[in-house]
C-alpha cells in the first residue's frame, strides 16, 4: 500500500468548501473521483484541515492510500486530467506510511487580500475583499503582533467551532501593502473556525481607527467574541501552505 501526498491549489468559489456531502459541490469528492476514475479505487482523501465554502487555497496539502502501480511522476498530470479547471494537484509523492495530512501538520500560514481601492474591482470580487475606507495598514501591523504567542482564542472563532480547547499558538504574522491591496499572513500551529477571518476584520477595524493596537491584549483576554471585529467573506482568504 502506497501513501500518496498531494499539493493542492484550487478556487474556492463555486465550491461548498472542501469536505465531502450529498448533493453539494466540494474539492474533496471532486479529487476522490479523479483518483478513482485514475485508479480503480475508492479513496479517503485526508486533507490538512477543513476549508470553507469560497475560501481558496494555494497549498492544501492532503494524503490518500493507494494500491495503484501509476509512476509517482504521473499522479498529478493524470489527476488533473480528471478535474475542474478550478482545482490544480501542483505536485505528489510518495511519503511514509505514518504521514498523515491533519496529524502531522506542525504549522499553517493564510492569507487575507483586502482590496483597499476607492471602487473596488469586477475581475477579482471573487478572490479578494473589497474595503473602500482607507485603512492605516502599519497599525494593522502592529495590531497583529499582539496575536503572536500562546492564547486562549475562545473570542476569536465562530459558534460552530468543534474544538475542545481554543488556545493556540501564533508565530508569525506580517501585514503589508502592495499596490492597492493589502495582504494579511498569519502562521499558526492551528485555527479555530472562522478564526483568521475575525482576526483578519479586526484588523480592518484597527485600520479605520476604531480599535487602538494596544487594546488588542485585551481584547485577546477577554475572551469575548463581541469585542472583535466581524467576520471577514470567505473570498478574500487563501489556505497559503502547511509545513509538516
Amino acid at each position: 500500500m502506497r501513501n500518496i501526498k498531494l499539493i493542492i491549489e484550487y478556487d474556492g468559489k463555486g465550491f461548498n468548501g472542501w469536505q465531502k456531502q450529498p448533493n453539494k459541490l466540494n474539492i474533496q469528492g471532486e479529487i476522490e473521483k479523479a483518483i478513482q476514475e485514475i485508479t480503480g479505487e475508492e479513496v479517503d482523501l485526508i486533507a490538512s484541515g477543513r476549508t470553507d465554502a469560497g475560501v481558496h487555497s494555494i497549498g492544501q496539502t492532503a494524503n490518500f492510500k493507494t494500491n495503484s502501480k501509476i509512476p509517482i511522476e504521473k499522479f498529478s498530470k493524470a489527476i488533473n486530467s480528471r478535474l475542474k479547471k478550478s482545482i490544480v494537484i501542483k505536485s505528489a509523492e510518495e511519503v511514509d506510511e505514518k504521514f498523515h495530512s491533519r496529524y502531522s501538520v506542525k504549522s499553517k500560514t493564510y492569507r487575507y487580500i483586502i482590496n483597499n481601492s476607492e471602487n473596488g474591482t469586477a475581475i477579482y470580487r471573487g478572490l479578494e475583499y473589497h474595503v473602500p475606507m482607507k485603512l492605516d495598514y502599519e497599525k494593522m501591523n502592529k495590531a497583529l503582533k499582539y496575536f503572536i504567542g500562546e492564547h486562549d482564542f475562545k473570542g476569536f472563532k465562530a459558534s460552530g467551532t468543534s474544538s475542545k480547547s481554543s488556545i493556540r499558538t501564533i508565530f508569525n504574522g506580517e501585514v503589508k501593502k502592495e499596490g492597492e491591496r493589502i495582504i494579511i499572513e498569519i502562521t499558526g500551529n492551528g485555527f479555530l473556525y472562522n478564526m483568521v477571518r475575525i482576526i483578519a476584520g479586526t484588523l480592518v477595524d484597527v485600520g479605520i481607527g476604531k480599535i487602538k493596537p494596544e487594546e488588542i491584549p485585551d481584547i485577546i483576554e477577554s475572551k469575548d467574541r463581541k469585542k472583535a471585529g466581524k467576520t471577514l467573506p470567505p473570498q478574500g482568504l487563501y489556505l497559503l501552505k502547511v509545513e509538516y
